[in-house]
């Protein structure tokens, strides 16, 4: 049987404000545990939350870029459990009246298609504490430091048919949420978490199938590998004769399995009713009108400029409008070094390999963005050649300086005086005369072959420091005569 997969994420953003959603207290990571507690986090009686306005700022700046309706009137409800680091026994969510309401994300997938993503809704609420396992002699540790951690929740349609298209939102959401500023998009941190919905029907069916929800996935690489691992127990599970049971699991990214956690809980479990703490939040047109006007250009708009200011493909705006600090990056080498597609080739490729190899990420790059286009100014006037240039930019990123002193101190730059190099391939030619007989005396299809010998020879013998155009024009003429 042909199977068809469904896919919906749930993903809990936490927004950079520097206090709580409901106290003052910091929201900073890595603090020592129980340390930015206040009472209003720990639950205690008498105490009553208030609002940081700054979360309902975030959480409309999103709304607006994702061109979603923006509840006028929404209301925080109270959403029971009883779980060791939920001190009050409730969490302060959203419910019936969000404040994002329907909107859509635009993703590109790899064949260079754009497919259009729905987003149900983004609701604020606050995060929970964290329980620790380890080292706890079979105990377990409650850290209180995250409750009260302003989040907003953004739940898209089931829109996505396989893992990758998944990820490519998860990133599309990543890449916006830290253009406007509202998330640092730190994963390992917790600051971007998903949750995976994923459920399979027949081909040609309608109706949905049975979903199981993966729970807190923390990667791009194991939002992938999870829904794939997920998708093909459950693929097995009814060939084999059973049935999916609508539930919640955890990925296990060390045996790739995913493994029930417990029975999803429905709406009403939850006993979901306004919380008579909080009054309903009114927002108004001249606040949404400032939020509006202060939006920067987003990834959509980024990557249409590119195209037709710069005159690069879809794919590479693309990869260098995926992030913010990306951008700004490329446009900095852009305006020193003057050629956008050489610049776009060595921020994606000579860059993109070396912060790789680093494990950073470009705002931590060793080579600046003023020494990149500096020397990509010394490719365009002939100082250096491409080739030279790699060991220009491993000597950058080595801390050696910029471009000009390195070429200076190094010796590395290019000869481009025609008598010199004329007088090389001489030399040369004449250390090889027998190959010049063979290719004078070969037929054309054969020559193609011989010449890179030749230019090979050449460049040896200049030490790589000859003008590669010239050597090849010059010494097709010598070769030929």
């Amino acid at each position: 049987m042909q199977w068809e997969v469904v896919i919906g994420l749930e993903i809990h953003t936490q927004l950079a404000t520097q206090s709580k959603i409901f106290s003052g207290s910091a929201t900073t990571f890595g603090s020592e545990p129980n340390t930015q507690a206040s009472l209003v986090d720990l639950g205690m009686p008498g105490v009553l939350p208030v609002l940081n306005q700054e979360a309902v700022r975030m959480a409309c700046m999103f709304g607006l870029a994702i061109d979603a309706e923006i509840g006028k009137r929404n209301v925080f409800a109270r959403k029971n459990y009883f779980y060791p680091d939920l001190p009050k026994g409730y969490q302060i969510s959203q419910m019936d009246l969000p404040i994002v309401g329907k909107g859509h994300l635009d993703i590109a997938l790899e064949d260079g298609t754009i497919k259009r993503i729905g987003v149900t809704r983004a609701h604020l609420e606050e995060d929970a504490g964290k329980s620790l396992h380890e080292d706890f002699s079979g105990s377990t540790g409650i850290d209180l430091n995250r409750a009260g951690t302003p989040l907003l929740e953004i739940v898209s349609e089931p829109d996505m048919r396989s893992a990758k298209e998944a990820v490519a939102y998860v990133k599309a959401i990543h890449a916006l949420v830290r253009y406007l500023g509202i998330c640092d998009g730190n994963m390992a941190e917790g600051s971007l978490r998903c949750d995976c919905n994923v459920s399979i029907r027949p081909k040609g069916q309608v109706e949905f199938g049975t979903r199981c929800e993966i729970k807190n996935v923390n990667s791009f690489r194991f939002i992938e590998r999870a829904i794939n691992t997920e998708i093909q127990r459950q693929i097995d599970l009814i060939e084999d004769g059973g049935k999916v049971v609508q539930e919640t699991r955890l990925y296990d990214p060390n045996k790739d399995e995913t493994r029930s956690m417990r029975s999803k809980e429905e709406a009403n479990d939850y006993r979901y009713f306004p919380d008579p703490d909080l009054l309903p939040v009114v927002i108004e047109d001249s606040f949404l009108a400032s939020i509006r006007a202060g939006l920067p250009e987003l990834p959509p708009q980024k990557v249409e400029r590119f195209q037709g200011q710069y005159g690069l493909s879809a794919y590479d705006a693309n990869v260098l409008a995926s992030s913010r600090e990306q951008a700004d990056y490329f446009e900095e080498v852009v305006k020193i070094g003057g050629d956008a597609k050489l610049a776009a080739n060595w921020v994606m490729v000579e860059l993109g390999s070396l912060l790789n190899k680093l494990g950073v990420e470009i705002d931590q790059a060793p080579v600046s963005a003023a020494q990149l286009g500096g020397m990509l100014l010394r490719i365009r006037d002939n100082t250096i050649s491409g080739k030279i240039a790699k060991t220009v930019f491993e000597a950058m990123a080595a801390g050696e300086g910029d471009a000009d002193s390195i070429i200076e101190s190094k010796g590395l730059k290019q000869v481009t005086d025609t008598g010199a190099i004329d007088k090389m391939l001489d030399e040369m030619l004449a250390a090889n005369a027998e190959q010049v007989e063979q290719y004078r005396a070969a037929d054309e299809a054969k020559r193609g072959k011989m010449f890179g010998f030749f230019v090979g020879q050449a460049m040896k013998a200049s030490k790589g420091k000859a003008n590669p155009g010239q050597v090849n024009q010059l010494l097709k003429a010598k070769l030929e005569g």
